[in-house]
This record gives structure tokens, C-alpha cells and sequence, in this order.
């Protein structure tokens, strides 16, 4: 299962996969019906053995299934890529054991955020994930976050909200999101 949509994106992502789901489990269960039938059939007929029409539908219908799953797939790398106008940028940069953050909109506006150590979290706090100072967006709003590393390769993911991008060294990676949740 997925977390809840944050996102517009995340909203088809969701439903991509589902649409392709149900494809596979409709092919799979053809196939197998087909293998189970075939495994306890003792009759053979000729006409299935050296069929043209078989032949053909079973080189047609793989393509209008791929054709099935592949337009949506297209589509929806067109949406993760399209750049719309930002309310507001962020510059990420990802250290060995911390993110800084740089809202470029604003003077001076940035911050380090760490992991909270284990001996002081509280009861309600997720090991590993929680960190001192987080990362704040504002809802409804397109913003852009400009990825980046200083020393090691990161990944920089928001999985409620589709987003996933490395932070490499000397390189400078573009994501766009749109908030609809606050959390």
C-alpha cells in the first residue's frame, strides 16, 4: 500500500498503478487458466496446434496491452516534469549526516536540519526520520526545490507526495511539487 496522497501527483501515481494492477492480474489469471487447462486436457485438436488466427491474436494483443499500459505511463512523465510557475524555490543541499535548507525568495532564510538522537526522543517520534527543524512549504502553492549534494550522493524523497530525486555532488537536480494536505 501507498501512504495518503499529499499531492496531485502522488493522487496518479496512485492510480496508475492501480490501472496496471489490474492489467497483471487479468493477464496472469488468463495465463493461468490457460496452463491449467492445457496441464489436464488429454485431447489435441489440430486446429490449435497450426492456427493463424491464434497466431495473430496472440501477437496483436500484447501490443494494444502495452499501447494500454504505455500511454498513461507517458503521460504521466510529461506531469512529473512539467514546470509550472513557483510560489516559492528551495535550495536543498544534502551533507553526510544532515540537510540544509535555503529559501532563495527570502534574505537570509536558511537552516541545518539533523536527525534527533535516539536518547532524546520523545514517545511520539519516528527513529531515524524525526529531525530538529523541518522543512516547511506552503499549502496549496506550487513550489520548486533545486537538489544538490556537498560531499556523498543522497536521495532526497517525499513518498506521500511522489517525489524522489538524488542530491549528487556538483550537480543540481529540479523537483516540483504541489502541496493539497498540510502534514
Amino acid at each position: 500500500g501507498f501512504q495518503n496522497a499529499s499531492s496531485p501527483l502522488m493522487e496518479q501515481l496512485i492510480f496508475f498503478h492501480d490501472h496496471t494492477l489490474t492489467i497483471l492480474i487479468l493477464i496472469i489469471s488468463i495465463v493461468g487458466f490457460n496452463l491449467f487447462s492445457t496441464m489436464h486436457n488429454t485431447n489435441i485438436d489440430q486446429h490449435m496446434m497450426e492456427s493463424q488466427g491464434l497466431e495473430l491474436f496472440w501477437t496483436i494483443i500484447p501490443s494494444f496491452i502495452l499501447i494500454f499500459i504505455g500511454l498513461p505511463s507517458i503521460r504521466l512523465l510529461y506531469l512529473l516534469d512539467e514546470v509550472y510557475n513557483p510560489a516559492i524555490t528551495i535550495k536543498t543541499i544534502g551533507h553526510q549526516w544532515y540537510w540544509s535548507y535555503e529559501y532563495s525568495d527570502f534574505i537570509n532564510l536558511e537552516f541545518d536540519s539533523y536527525m534527533i538522537p535516539s536518547n532524546e526522543m520523545k514517545m511520539n517520534m519516528f527513529r531515524l526520520i524525526d529531525v530538529d527543524n523541518r522543512m516547511m512549504v506552503p499549502l496549496n502553492s506550487q513550489v520548486r526545490t533545486l537538489i544538490t549534494a556537498a560531499d556523498v550522493l543522497h536521495s532526497w524523497t517525499v513518498p506521500s507526495m511522489g517525489i524522489k530525486a538524488d542530491a549528487v555532488p556538483g550537480r543540481l537536480n529540479q523537483v516540483n511539487f504541489y502541496t493539497n494536505r498540510p502534514g
